[in-house]
């Protein structure tokens, strides 16, 4: 018996038909699926680089009034985030809320008050303070009274709290500005479902020193990996395709070599 015969007693004949059938319907199976996911990230992708264009129009854009009580059903992220939006009102000053903020200037709290305007309260964040200025006393310099014209960009809620952080209305403890809460925790009735943050109106004094709240401060960032994950689901498939010409070449070789054997 030749060498090439002793290899071959020990190596394995072809696979059935019926596995190999049910080995390929299920590689086909996971193909078309990866494909799918990979062409639906290319789809994401198209659709967040669309919405971010629309955002740097609206936050760019001339104010327009806020949506009044008959718009507010409506109101949503896609349409309305970042709308830059002009209310006319009187601050509720003794019903703000501290929302713990993390920002450019550092650690402190977003100081939320309610804007009482002719369609109800608006929540406002009028800005960041540091720990230090948490205290409504010491931010007697920027505190508007009476009719106030606000201008800034309109925010959709931010319900439950924070990464990790559940807001306890109970203590008054808020990580997120979720306005249907903080509403009903400061008894505002009618309450608008969006807040706005407004504009910078706080100024260094004569020596320097900021007058608290600091405004201006939204971040807007849109996560955009859609590119990475599609080439990835894209990859996966081109691995499942390449593993199924593998064992389509071996299987046909091993027939080759054993035509008597007849699949196992």
């Amino acid at each position: 018996m030749t060498a090439r015969a002793r290899h071959g007693e020990g190596r394995r004949g072809p696979r059935s038909t019926a596995l190999l059938a049910a080995l390929a319907a299920v590689a086909a199976l996971v193909f078309v699926a990866l494909l799918a996911l990979g062409t639906w990230q290319v789809q994401r992708r198209a659709w967040k680089h669309d919405l971010v264009a629309r955002v740097e129009q609206r936050v760019h854009a001339a104010p327009v009034d806020a949506p009044g009580p008959a718009q507010w059903p409506a109101v949503n992220a896609t349409d309305d985030a970042y709308r830059r939006v002009r209310l006319t009102g009187t601050y509720l000053h003794d019903r703000e809320t501290r929302v713990q903020a993390v920002t450019a200037l550092g650690g402190g709290f977003w100081i939320l008050t309610p804007l009482q305007t002719d369609d109800g309260p608006v929540l406002v964040n009028r800005g960041f303070v540091p720990p230090e200025a948490r205290e409504p006393a010491t931010r007697h310099a920027n505190r508007p009274e009476g009719r106030t014209v606000v201008t800034g960009l309109l925010r959709i809620t931010e319900p439950g709290g924070g990464f990790l952080r559940r807001n306890d209305p109970a203590a008054d403890r808020w990580h997120s500005r979720d306005v249907q809460a903080i509403a009903a925790a400061r008894g505002l009735a009618g309450a608008a479902p969006y807040f706005v943050d407004a504009d910078d109106l706080s100024r260094p004094d004569a020596t320097g020193a900021r007058h608290w709240p600091a405004g201006g401060l939204t971040v807007i960032a849109f996560p955009d990996n859609h590119l990475v994950y599609a080439l990835t689901w894209y990859a996966l498939a081109a691995m499942v395709a390449a593993a199924a010409v593998y064992v389509a070449r071996v299987e046909r070789r091993l027939r080759a070599e054993r035509p008597d054997a007849g699949p196992n």
